[in-house]
């Protein structure tokens, strides 16, 4: 199922951290973004969205006279600074209620709430769980659970993997996907002669490793931090196969 949604807010800095969290949810498609209310009420008018990502503090037309204005409304999620909007929002019946600075892991579980509810709504018995996956004999590749469905991934593909909390994000140079799972079951499955753990957040694939520098590594533009801890471990891999 994919969520269509916009954001409406006057701060570009916060239109532009929620584009950032949402282009890392796969089932999330931002349709537009506003920065005032007026504009977005027209856009409504026309056009079928499942989610609003709504500030409330708004020069002219606020969030709340936004939402008692229209007849038809999507699932909202309110963005503000201000905690006494909270009442009036849930008498209002808005999904989710965010508090800026806006975390990403608060982000995950809010949309993850309206996920549930238009899931049920729509009658879909889809449910998010941890990740199935699962590789062939050979150890080539790895099916993994993203947006819903069970995707192939190669290994000499990957070149990294990112720890966001209960999340990983396998980066491609082709894709990025985001997986429910914890990095031990990960490591457990992936081929140990071809990834190392470098840091709490990191798994990189040793052939995608463009430079070496004393405490971070550059695999293709991305910058990785070599964290104290695993260190020690990684530069004896690399000397142990004869890679120094």
């Amino acid at each position: 199922m994919i969520i269509n949604c916009i954001t409406i807010d006057d701060e570009p800095l916060a239109l532009e951290k929620l584009k950032g969290y949402i282009d890392k949810i796969q089932y999330l498609n931002l349709l537009a973004s506003f920065d005032n209310g007026a504009d977005s009420l027209d856009y409504l008018k026309k056009n079928r969205v499942d989610l609003i990502f709504l500030d409330i503090q708004m020069d002219d037309f606020t969030g709340i006279q936004l939402l008692e204005a229209l007849k038809i409304k999507p699932k909202v999620i309110l963005t503000t600074a201000y905690d006494q909007y909270a009442i009036k929002g849930y008498e209002l019946e808005v999904s989710d209620y965010l508090l800026k600075p806006i975390s990403f892991d608060r982000f995950i579980k809010s949309v993850e709430k309206v996920y549930a509810i238009l899931e049920k709504e729509s009658g879909s018995t889809i449910r998010l769980q941890e990740s199935e996956m699962h590789t062939d004999k050979k150890g080539n590749f790895i099916f993994v659970k993203s947006d819903y469905k069970l995707q192939k991934v190669n290994f000499k593909d990957i070149l990294y993997i990112e720890g966001m909390k209960d999340y990983l994000r396998i980066v491609t140079p082709e894709k990025r996907l985001m997986v429910l799972q914890n990095f031990k079951r990960m490591e457990d499955i992936l081929p140990e002669n071809k990834f190392i753990r470098v840091h709490k957040s990191y798994i990189i694939s040793i052939e995608k490793i463009d430079s070496i520098g004393k405490k971070s590594l550059k695999v293709g533009e991305m910058i990785i931090p070599i964290g104290e801890s695993y260190k020690k471990a990684f530069f004896d891999f690399l000397e142990e196969h004869n890679l120094l």
